[in-house]
This record gives structure tokens, sequence and C-alpha cells, in this order.
């Protein structure tokens, strides 16, 4: 009997999302000293950071025109061929199979879309800004919008569809079913038209709808940014310096991006599933703990946004600066999104490995091109799970890096005076090396569900 349950659960396919790691070879690895290199390497950043002089600074993330030219055009045929794509995929994921590891729908949302999306933004700027399915069809439509955003609600309509989003991926008990899947997607999209049709594409897609303002901010770590038929480039980051502070929601939906990512590396932790009451050799299924989870979703995102928000305020009172709370907030929340970026890749790279390599399976079979071999043996072998976890841990660390040098370039648009943007520093950069070590530590962590 043991053998042959053993036999059900290798060849029963997991959820398209699902995270496959060699974590039985990674108790094996000196986990320990790499958290430890990781976690003194953002620290001496800070060190390093603290005591550079302004000057070097504010020439490091200093941005350069590369070239100057008219804006092109094509993007309402891109996004209607964006449009129906998802058209077919939608029409896929009703009628096609209902496995998830065959049908297009799971693999393209949950591996080439959420995964693969977000990591290309980074590097080539605000594809979504082409790709989106809305803004081909109300460009066609064109009309004029019946009403105004309210310029009161900020972000808060993103935060919403992104908590939405990140408890269908995390909680929901099957959102890799095809057909389920497919129903919330297609839903999704007619609020969103809808949403574009009522206030405008601009506005809209601009503050309300979620994947675009994510999608944003994350394209704006692209080394080349091109805008108003100008393309400049910089380092990562050196893009958010000319960001406007953000509002309370704005900087909400930023942590609440990285606080999602985070949850769901914790959430199949034995720590969490010891605390929940679940016995992590043997879980129960998604069904079990849909409460416990929805409350550790919210929660993390509390918690996370009162320790910057103390942070913050901290900062301020160490420089000396009183009243200012609100701009400080919104203004070092945009150092936020290099490390929910590294987060993004530390925690969806397994997936995007093995998934990957379902999607071009499933593509080459609507192709008829025969069948395409997929293989996990990567995870079978000390070296090549010792470079995943260390390319996994290095994301992480960068990120946080990154987060580091950008706060206190931002710290400098806020407090102009070196010595007091410094100081005012030390309380968010301690928190940057404490969630650097919390990040490693769920890397190395054995998880059970």
């Amino acid at each position: 009997m043991i053998r042959l349950a053993a036999m059900v659960l290798l060849l029963t396919p997991a959820a398209a999302q699902a995270h496959a790691t060699g974590r039985g070879l990674v108790l094996l690895l000196p986990t320990g000293l790499y958290i430890t290199a990781g976690v003194l390497a953002v620290l001496a950043s800070v060190v390093a950071l603290t005591v550079a002089p302004a000057r070097a600074l504010r020439a490091a993330f200093r941005l350069r025109l590369v070239w100057s030219r008219a804006p092109g055009g094509g993007e309402t045929a891109v996004s209607l061929l964006a449009l129906a794509a998802l058209a077919a995929l939608v029409l896929t994921g009703l009628y096609g199979t209902r496995d998830p590891l065959a049908n297009p729908l799971p693999l393209t949302i949950w591996t080439i879309w959420w995964v693969g999306l977000t990591l290309t933004q980074a590097v080539f700027g605000d594809l979504w800004r082409w790709l989106n399915p809305w803004t081909g069809l109300h460009r066609l439509i064109a009309p004029a919008p019946p009403l105004r955003l309210p310029a009161r609600l900020g972000y808060w309509p993103a935060v919403a569809g992104l908590l939405a989003f990140g408890w269908f991926e995390l909680v929901d008990i099957a959102p890799a079913d095809p057909t389920r899947l497919a129903r919330a997607v297609a839903a999704y999209w007619a609020l969103s038209f809808a949403g574009t049709i009522l206030f405008g594409a601009e506005a809209w897609l601009g503050r309300a709808e979620c994947f675009s303002v994510f999608f944003r901010f994350i394209a704006r770590l692209a080394p080349l940014r091109g805008a108003g038929g100008e393309t400049r480039v910089g380092p990562p980051g050196a893009h958010l310096i000319a960001h406007q502070p953000l509002p309370v929601s704005g900087a909400l939906f930023l942590l609440l991006a990285l606080s999602t990512v985070s949850f769901d590396g914790l959430s199949k932790t034995f720590f969490w599933l010891g605390r929940i009451g679940v016995n992590p050799l043997a879980f129960p299924g998604r069904s079990a703990v849909v409460w416990e989870n929805s409350a550790g979703l919210i929660g993390a995102w509390a918690a996370l946004a009162a320790a910057f928000a103390l942070c913050v305020l901290a900062g301020l009172a160490l420089a000396g600066e009183r009243g200012r709370l609100r701009e400080a907030f919104g203004r070092l929340a945009l150092a936020i999104t290099p490390i929910a970026l590294g987060y993004h890749l530390a925690h969806y790279l397994p997936v995007l490995l093995v998934n990957g390599q379902y999607a071009l399976a499933a593509g080459a079979a609507l192709l008829g091109l025969g069948e395409v071999p997929v293989t996990t043996s990567f995870f079978n072998t000390a070296a090549t799970v010792r470079l995943i976890w260390l390319t996994q841990a290095g994301a992480i660390v960068v990120g946080h890096i990154v987060a580091v040098a950008l706060a206190h370039r931002l710290a400098l648009e806020l407090l102009p005076d070196p010595r007091r943007a410094a100081l005012s520093q030390l309380p968010v950069s301690a928190l940057m090396v404490l969630y650097t070590l919390f990040g490693l530590w769920l890397l190395a962590s054995p998880t059970g569900a």
C-alpha cells in the first residue's frame, strides 16, 4: 500500500503554479553560511552608502538621454492581438483539457505572464503598455468617459485588485483549474474594460487596474526606458527617482506586492503549518486552511506596512524632521520595488524552470510540432540544486542592495542635507537587513505544502 501511494503521488500532476524544488537537497547545503554571507553583503552596502558622498550617490543614479525620436505607433494593433489571444486562451480553459499542465491557459497565466512578463518588464521596460488587452478595443470605440475617477481614491482600486489576485493565487482551493481560471480571467477583463469605458483608459489603467500599476512600477527598474519619444538609460531604479511621492494607497500597493510573495513562501514552511495546527507531513489540502491563509495573507501585509511606517517615522525622528511622515512614507516606499522583483525571481524560479517546459510542450502540441520532453532532473543533483538556490538567494540579496541604494538616493530628495538624509535611513536600512535574513531563511526552510 505504501508503494502504491507513493506511485500515485509521483504520477499525479501538480497544479500549474506548484512550487517544485529540490528541497531535500537544499537541506544538505551549507545554507547557514550562505545566509550569513548574504546578510553581511546587505549590511556592508548599508555602511558604504551611509558614508558615501551625496554627490557620488546622485551621480550614480543619474539618467542619460540615449536618443530622441517621435513616439512610435502600433499599440492599438498589438493590444487587439493580445485580446484575441486572451479570448482563445479563455475558450481553451473552458472547453479544453482539465489538466493544468497541458491546458495552455493556466500555463500562460501563471508561468509565461505572471512570472515571465514580470521579469521581462524589468529588463526591457513597459511591454505591458502594448500587450494589455484593453487599450486597443477602447481606442476603437473611443468613447468620452462619462465619469471622472476621483483623485481621493488614489491607488485603492488597484490595492483591492492585487489583494484579490493574491488571495486567488495563494488561498483559493483550485486557482490552476482551467475552467475556474477562465471564468476569473473573463470576469476581470470585463470589469476592467468597464472601468476604462466609465473613467477613461488612462485614468483607469493608471491608478485602478492592478496589473498595469504593478507592471509600470517594475518597468521603472529597467535600464532603458522610453517616454514621450525619448529613451533614457540609468542603473536599476534610477527611473524611480523622478517619480512623485506616492499617496498612502500607492505605498501600500508596493508593500502588498512584496508581502504577498513573501507570505506565499511562508505559508509552505513547517513553521507556518505548525502555527496553524497542520501536520506538514500530511498536508490536508488548501480547502482545510482557507481561513488561516486568508488571515495570514492580510496579516503579513499589515505587519510589513506597520514595520516600514515605524522605521520611516523613526528615521525622521533621528534626522530631526517632524510632520513629513506621509511624504516620506510615499517616497521611500518606491525603494520596495527592487525587493519585490528580487523576491519574485527567487520565489518563482523553480516554477519557471519546470512549468516553462510544460508551456513549451503545450505550445508544440497545439502547433503539431510533436512531443516536447519535460524534465525535473536538475532537482536531483546537488550541483544544480546549489546553483538554483544560490541564484534565488542572489536575487534576494541584490534586490535588497539596490533597494538600500535607492532609498538613500530618495532620502536626498526628501532631505537635501546629506547627514540628515543618511540618519533618516538607518531604521529603514535595518529593516531591509532583517528582511534579507527573513527571505533567505524562507529559501532554506523545509516545506510541507
